[in-house]
């Protein structure tokens, strides 16, 4: 059985760079594909594969950082690997905020279950908002939700700051697995506002447990993978990623006559010089002649 695990955990790490080395290996010799952040404040990743190697990784990762359960995991049954290879990444922090997650004292306050999340955006007195990048709550999000618009989380703080004035407003905050909230509500509790709320592993962990007809989410949820999009209980959405400018693509956008397989798309047709269209053009036409080469070779050894 194959398994896909999304997961974080908010520890130090001394020399995040040393561990490069020895998780790309074992991702290889467990045929693991994905990818593993480590930053000098925890851990982030998404991995697929068998589910006794997925196992393995947990069980590793837990044992070199001496942690006994990961912040938050989310895992889903697949029918494939949604991801080319295995990647292990370096950086300053698992989620880009100028500021290190270094202070236990905010971790986990006000986690709301996915069961109880309805109640708590449908109520009047709460500021819902989308801390994901504006793309991605085009794709789909919650009723009521605000989307800010922002594309680098960096800016978040600056829009918080002019969102409320009153440190007592409620504010429910959700993103795709619940570490962006979980950084964004340590920030806001240090700089004293009280009433900040955010969705317990976030949009996936709601579309796992929330069924459809209690859901108050719109639209599907983006990935980071190749599936695009996941809906209700993960299951594969209708979104394709486009080769031009890689970003998801409908199906009313493929209609467009600005759609071009493998080249362009609606959001960008007009971006692109026919330069770098005729580029795209080569790049697919050698795809698709070093698959008939693969098929022909196949076939001649059978």
């Amino acid at each position: 059985m194959l398994k896909l695990i999304s997961f974080y955990k908010f520890v130090k790490i001394l020399n995040p760079i040393d561990n490069k080395l020895i998780f790309k290996k074992f991702l290889i010799d467990n045929k693991l594909k994905g990818s593993i952040i480590f930053s000098l404040e925890g851990i982030n990743g998404s991995i697929a594969g068998k589910q006794s190697n997925i196992e393995l990784l947990s069980n590793f990762l837990k044992k070199k950082f001496l942690f006994d359960e990961f912040d938050n995991i989310n895992e889903c049954d697949v029918d494939f690997i949604p991801f080319k290879k295995a990647k292990i990444k370096i950086k300053k922090e698992v989620v880009p905020l100028n500021e290190l997650f270094n202070d236990n004292k905010y971790k986990f306050q006000n986690r709301v279950e996915p069961e109880d999340w309805n109640k708590l955006i449908l109520s009047n007195d709460v500021t819902v908002v989308d801390v994901r990048k504006s793309f991605e709550s085009e794709i789909g999000t919650f009723e009521k939700a605000i989307n800010p618009k922002i594309n680098d989380f960096r800016k978040f703080p600056e829009y918080f700051e002019k969102l409320s004035s009153d440190k007592d407003k409620k504010i429910a905050m959700f993103c795709t697995g619940g570490i962006r909230c979980e950084k964004a509500a340590s920030y806001l509790f240090k700089r004293g506002f009280k009433n900040v709320y955010q969705l317990k592993g976030g949009i996936l962990n709601y579309l796992n447990k929330i069924p459809s007809k209690k859901s108050l989410w719109n639209g599907e949820c983006f990935v980071f993978d190749e599936r695009i999009t996941v809906v209700n209980n993960s299951k594969i959405g209708n979104y394709l990623m486009c080769a031009g400018c890689r970003t998801p693509i409908s199906k009313k956008d493929i209609q467009s006559p600005k759609y071009e397989k493998d080249v362009s798309c609606p959001k960008c047709f007009d971006k692109l010089t026919e330069k770098q269209k005729y580029r795209f053009r080569m790049r697919a036409s050698q795809k698709l002649n070093g698959k008939l080469k693969t098929n022909l070779l196949h076939r001649a050894s059978v």
